[in-house]
């Protein structure tokens, strides 16, 4: 017997007591391993990362939640040779193996980075500014995010067993709530090889990750309103999930990536000889055979101006005729087998139903060349391309063959092609192939509604694109309707989906306390010793120090233009600046103003202070004209430092005010500063 998968089940590898059900090679058909859930107590997978797993993360901020999981995809990336070839069991070639295990990894590294650049050091992430409440500004709210103390549950596709869970798992984890990882078992004993590799490298917290290897039977039944599900897999199961009475009651999040009959479309601009043309048909053909079309976000139906359908049928046949198919790693392979003998007679009767209003215009399901292995034993099957010219035919808007089969369908214009697109009821991803940013403007306005991405091609993008069927960690992978309603990735997005966001009303001492972030009321805090004086470990919020005033001269004002050129005439027409409503006469340079305001804060000696980085939120709210005094109120705000650095970030609200005392000039100033004094030498 073979090997029989283990889960990971509160900080111990549990093995079944029976025999479990057979894996088989998607190559050859022989047996790969055996899995099986017997035994598996999930209520106490559920406890065992409530109060071991949630407590441990709360520990950390964001920042070294972030290290953690960078310094997990360096390691796991050191060893994936191991990955790949039991990969190729699945019937992934190597390219296949590299979009799902290296985009696995590169997903962690991806919110490992971004967490560090736009998360605080912190547990608490602060959405939006703070919203005065009250005329004194004694009464004040915030919004706020904090990790929902429960667990993710991730349900995932047999597709890609590396990138599905860790798309799932990085996000969760940046917010500190802990993941029970549950795979698809035809391809499970790829995910559970990478996951006993993460618990060996002992880089995440106990309790921050499980694995549930075979039937998740009986999980929704312990989970509560602090928890969440994610789900990859058909719609009907996504139905039956999301009806169930515990998701429903407790109000459980749900999140679905469900069926999707994705489309890319040729626009009426493109000629056959064009580059367009070219990149459409390449396009078409990679999604059609990249993970042999088992993606969720693969072409499944290619929308072309009907005089130019006969010209995309061939151009795409005679690219598919150089498609060899095979097993993976053998000489000359581009496209390998699908996931299983099953996976493959699924999609041959979906191919069928399609065929009631479609033709086939390349490929044979029945028979199939296969290099290096055995089209009996393995789950090989032939690319299929289908041409539909009946245009009330709905097979090709309901049914979805999730392997290497695509429909052409022909349109009149662009408002017939956001028609027939959207009889799909909602979708992943479509692409649009056109050079004109009119038709791109006028499609994307009709498609956006019924697609979670979209991506517009042209020999322009061509060569930096990352295709149409490729989710990236930064943007959103998901979709309406028939695609499940949901939502993954999309950079902090989902993080955030993690948290509780929660209004926060008090004084601004409360809020400054609770966010780590002064709110403007809030108590200041002014010595004689300069806030630049003091390293990141004395900094206080609200430390703060008043400079001035500093009358602005009309010399000051003439040598500003001359010297930097800026000789707009607010600045130098008398005339002309008087008849202006906003300025009624000669006024200082916005940038003068805050170039005089910083002359009245800085402290010029070595320090603690390393550089300044930058002004956020820059707003000119009252003109400064000659023989005004300006004082600057410039005061600690945020203090964050870098985990992985001998300094820290530290954010000053700086507030620039006239001899009347309205403020002329408001802005953030950013400076870097060293964690101790010592570190400055």
């Amino acid at each position: 017997m073979s090997l029989l998968l283990q889960s990971y089940v509160q900080g111990r590898w549990h093995t079944a007591p029976d025999e479990g059900t057979p894996l088989l090679s998607a190559v050859d058909g022989s047996e790969v391993a055996r899995i099986s859930s017997t035994g598996v107590d999930v209520a106490g997978m559920i406890d065992y990362a409530r109060t071991v797993g949630a407590p441990a993360l709360a520990q950390l901020t964001f920042h070294e939640r972030a290290l953690a999981l960078k310094s997990l995809a360096l390691t796991l990336m050191a060893g994936k040779e191991e990955f790949y070839t039991l990969s190729a069991v699945t019937g992934a070639t190597r390219k296949d193996s590299a979009v799902d295990i290296d985009g696995g990894f590169g997903t962690l590294l991806s919110y490992a980075s971004k967490a560090r650049r736009e998360l605080p050091n912190d547990t608490v992430y602060l959405d939006g500014a703070p919203e005065q409440l009250g005329k004194r500004g004694t009464f004040v709210g915030q919004h706020v995010y904090t990790a929902r103390r429960g667990v993710a549950v991730q349900i995932n596709a047999f597709n890609f067993p590396v990138w599905g869970f860790l798309e799932k798992l990085a996000p969760a984890f940046i917010a500190g709530v802990p993941s029970i990882v549950k795979p698809a078992s035809q391809t499970a004993y790829l995910t559970e090889l990478v996951f006993r590799r993460i618990i060996e490298s002992g880089l995440l917290p106990e309790g921050s990750v499980q694995l549930l290897c075979g039937s998740a039977h009986g999980i929704l039944d312990h989970l509560s309103g602090q928890d969440s599900v994610a789900f990859t897999g058909s719609a009907d199961t996504a139905a039956v999930l999301r009806a169930h009475p515990n998701v429903v009651s407790e109000g459980i999040r749900f999140n679905a990536e469900a069926d999707s009959l994705n489309a890319s479309i040729l626009g009426t601009d493109v000629s056959a000889d064009s580059e367009e043309f070219g990149l459409f048909v390449e396009q078409l053909v990679t999604e059609m055979t990249v993970k042999a079309g088992q993606k969720c976000t693969a072409i499944r139906r290619a929308f072309v101006p009907e005089q130019l359908v006969d010209q995309v049928v061939a151009a795409t046949s005679a690219r598919l005729r150089d498609v060899v198919v095979g097993a993976p790693g053998a000489e000359g392979v581009t496209m390998g087998a699908l996931a299983s003998i099953e996976q493959r007679d699924e999609v041959l009767k979906s191919l069928r139903a399609l065929t009631e209003s479609a033709r086939i215009v390349h490929g044979d399901p029945d028979e199939v060349e296969v290099v290096g292995g055995d089209s009996a034993a393995g789950a090989f099957m032939s690319p299929i391309l289908l041409r539909c010219d009946d245009r009330d035919a709905t097979e090709p808007h309901e049914v979805e063959a999730f392997g290497p089969v695509s429909t052409i369908l022909g349109y009149r214009d662009n408002t017939d092609v956001i028609e027939l697109v959207a009889r799909g009821k909602g979708s992943l991803v479509a692409s649009l192939v056109t050079a004109d940013s009119a038709i791109a403007r006028e499609l994307v306005l009709g498609l956006a509604p019924y697609h979670g991405r979209l991506l517009i091609l042209d020999r322009h993008d061509a060569r930096e694109s990352t295709g149409h069927g490729s989710p990236l960690p930064v943007l959103v992978h998901g979709g309406p309707g028939r695609a499940g309603g949901g939502e993954e990735l999309g950079g902090i997005r989902g993080v955030l989906h993690h948290m509780q966001r929660t209004a926060i009303q008090g004084t601004p001492n409360v809020l400054t306390a609770v966010g780590q972030r002064w709110v403007v009321g809030a108590d200041r805090s002014q010595s004689d010793r300069h806030p630049f004086r003091k390293n990141l470990s004395e900094l206080a919020l609200g430390d703060a120090i008043v400079g001035g005033p500093r009358r602005v001269t009309r010399s000051d004002i003439d040598h500003f233009a001359e010297f930097t050129g800026d000789t707009f005439y607010a600045h130098t027409d008398p005339e002309a600046a008087e008849a202006n409503p906003l300025f009624g006469g000669i006024v200082a340079h916005g940038y003068l103003v805050v170039s005089l305001a910083a002359g009245l804060f800085v402290d010029p000696a070595p320090g603690p202070v390393l550089a300044n980085f930058g002004v956020d939120n820059l707003r000119f709210l009252t003109p400064v004209k000659a023989d005004d005094e300006l004082t600057v109120t410039l005061t600690a705000k945020q203090v964050t430092p870098r985990a992985s650095a001998d300094y820290g970030e530290v954010r000053w609200d700086a507030v620039v005010a006239n001899q009347d005392g309205d403020a002329v000039a408001t802005y953030d100033v950013l400076t870097l500063v060293a964690k101790s004094t010592g570190e400055t030498r």
